[in-house]
């Protein structure tokens, strides 16, 4: 296991960069400690599997550097690395039995049969594969394979991350969050430091402690799940975490308060320091109806099961509202009241008053 620290990274494919444009990763310093369990989230394009394969050395950074505790290892190919990575598809050895798809890492480095017996039985008892441990891969369906490939990594007691890439793309929705489930429960017993890429919000808040945002090459927040919904630090993670995302609505700061619709709406943070573009962020679970207050015309309804989702215009903006089985739903025309706790004044996408 390493504590890894990202040192003013930056990589571009272009032979003679010029311009930030022209970087798949703007710059980024950051720290992954050791033993923690970290997702890496963001949408296709963001530059996440750059960042991956730049941590296990199968990219070398056009800048800056990469530390194992400490160690430069910027340079270094990935056998030196001591990396275990999971990939999208499972990559095991169909021929093999499980007992030697799991044994095989061992053995290729010289581990004693018993040592390898009893860390094969170990790691396979924590996969639920210790009953199939004689069969071959090649007929095993997809999500037993790919807990194959999660044990090569987990088997190796000298390994400094275990780095997984969208592990669950093939794996069928109804076995998904039997994986994850059972990543979380693996991360607990053998405390690996383990960082999960992925453009689903809900894997990566399901299994990591600690999520890393990025979006265009840069990394716009790193916090806890909980941090991360309650108080996004950009509008990008609010309205991509969250279903329906945070609402993001253009607003106007008078008098140090920021209004929408004329109507001034009380933020958790001082809407006076906000300067550039102007806009509140409300998620829509803290969005209710109000005898008075910001004046909205109801366009949609849709019932979820569990509550229904209110779409409403908002001076020319779209709002969400989550609303209760048990809650009245007005009909053309209504006013909506905002949490003040939960409400924020962002300016040109970050949150007004916050160091970026």
């Amino acid at each position: 296991m390493a504590r890894i620290t990202l040192d003013a990274l930056r990589h571009s494919y272009a032979p003679n960069p010029s311009g930030p444009e022209d970087y798949a990763i703007k710059e980024i310093d950051l720290v992954w400690e050791d033993g923690g369990a970290y997702a890496l989230l963001g949408p296709s394009g963001c530059g996440k599997s750059t960042l991956l394969n730049i941590v296990s050395g199968l990219v070398t950074p056009s800048e800056g550097r990469i530390l194992f505790d400490g160690e430069d290892v910027s340079t270094l190919p990935p056998d030196r690395r001591n990396i275990a990575q999971v990939f999208q598809f499972p990559v095991i050895y169909d021929t093999m039995t499980v007992y030697d798809n799991l044994a095989f890492p061992l053995r290729n480095r010289g581990v004693g049969k018993g040592a390898v017996d009893a860390r094969v039985r170990e790691i396979a008892a924590m996969l639920e594969l210790d009953d199939m441990l004689g069969r071959r891969a090649a007929g095993l369906a997809p999500d037993a394979k790919q807990k194959i490939s999660m044990g090569r990594g987990l088997v190796r007691d000298d390994v400094n991350v275990i780095m997984f890439d969208e592990p669950l793309t093939v794996i069928d929705p109804h076995l998904k969050w039997k994986l994850r489930s059972k990543l979380k429960e693996l991360h607990h017993r053998v405390r690996a430091t383990m960082i999960y890429v992925t453009h689903d919000q809900t894997e990566a808040l399901t299994f990591a402690d600690r999520v890393v945002v990025m979006d265009a090459g840069v990394v716009v927040q790193i916090g806890t799940p909980v941090e991360l919904f309650e108080r996004p630090a950009h509008t990008f993670v609010g309205h991509f975490i969250g279903s329906p995302g945070m609402n993001v609505i253009p607003c106007a700061i008078e008098g140090g308060r920021a209004t929408v619709g004329g109507v001034p709406v009380a933020t958790e943070n001082d809407a006076a320091t906000a300067r550039g573009r102007t806009e509140v962020g409300v998620r829509p679970e803290f969005v209710t109806f109000a005898d008075n207050g910001i004046p909205a015309r109801i366009t949609r309804v849709a019932d979820t099961g569990r509550h229904r989702i209110v779409e409403a215009e908002v001076a020319g903006a779209t709002v969400h509202a989550v609303v209760g089985d048990g809650e009245t739903v007005p009909q053309g025309t209504a006013h909506l009241a905002f949490a003040p706790a939960m409400t924020r004044v962002y300016a040109d996408g970050w949150l007004a008053g916050e160091g970026r």
